[in-house]
């Protein structure tokens, strides 16, 4: 079955980096668009950033355009999320989505299988 294994999370003070790892199985990799988003406490899901699935498109929340970077490789069928400059407001617990379709949008309804989450946390 279709399988999404999140983990790279952590805690770390603002300004650090970390990657993200989301481990996909149990579907053909390759055809789907993925993304991570995130969700901090008493908050929406929200849209973080996005991946087409050969890699040829990305999109970024403004919030994190120019910090963060998603890349993914197909023969590992992982993708990552490079988080540079972390912010506070970056705590939240991140998830990855994989989309049963080659184009990547930025609406977390379009998604059909999601990771389990790991938790980022920055303190100031």
């Amino acid at each position: 079955q279709v399988r999404l294994v999140d983990s790279g999370g952590g805690l770390v003070q603002a300004g650090d980096s970390l990657r993200l790892t989301c481990a996909a199985s149990g579907f053909t990799f390759s055809w789907y668009a993925m993304a991570w988003f995130r969700q901090a406490p008493g908050k929406e899901r929200e849209f973080v950033a996005a991946i087409s699935w050969n890699g040829g498109s990305t999109y970024y929340a403004d919030s994190v355009k120019g910090r963060f970077t998603i890349s993914r490789d197909h023969a590992k069928n992982t993708v990552y999320l490079q988080m540079n400059s972390l912010k506070p407001e970056d705590t939240a617990v991140y998830y990855c989505a994989a989309r049963s379709n080659a184009k990547a949008t930025m609406s977390r309804n379009e998604y059909d299988h999601w990771g389990q989450g790991t938790q980022v946390t920055v303190s100031s």
